[in-house]
């Protein structure tokens, strides 16, 4: 005696016309699964790594009527390795991450580096005031308070660390 029933193809309604629409069905969902774990046309691309090694850090956008406020992750990161400026429709966010660990036990050694540069930029819902853009570092994350202006140009904007 079995466990498992044993049912036919008939039983379930699978004639050989059902069969190929099935077939069908299945390599529908695997081309869809295949486009959701690879790169497609459709994604931005500030969403994309990149080369191998690359890395990017993930922001968060916030806006108000008179100002924009961008909060982006960079733990471990010194705050002297990131560069901020702002040109007229975008925030631009450069740095590297530079991580060294060495341990050893019982005559073995495991070292692991961490190294790899990365760069955001992020546009602008609105024009922004240039000499108004303030950049903080506190526990691993950079904020950058932007306030809106109806003309604009270029800066460079220092990044001030702790609290």
């Amino acid at each position: 005696m079995s466990l498992i029933p044993f049912r036919t193809k008939r039983s379930f309604g699978m004639e050989p016309a059902n069969i190929s629409s099935l077939t069908d069905f299945r390599n529908e969902m695997n081309r869809l699964l295949e486009g959701f774990f690879s790169r497609s046309s459709m994604t931005p691309g500030w969403l994309e790594a990149g080369a191998p090694g690359r890395w990017l850090p993930a922001i968060d956008v916030a806006e108000s009527d008179t100002a924009i406020r961008i909060r982006v992750e960079l733990p471990g990161i010194d705050p002297k390795d990131v560069d901020v400026s702002v040109s007229e429709d975008r925030l631009i966010i450069t740095g590297e991450k530079k991580s060294e660990t060495e341990s050893a036990d019982n005559g073995w050694t495991h070292r692991e580096s961490h190294y790899g540069g990365f760069s955001r930029a992020i546009p602008l819902p609105e024009a922004v005031d240039p000499d108004q853009v303030k950049a903080h570092y506190d526990k691993g994350v950079l904020t950058v308070d932007l306030t809106k202006s109806p003309t604009s140009t270029s800066r460079k904007v220092p990044v001030l660390s702790g609290s």
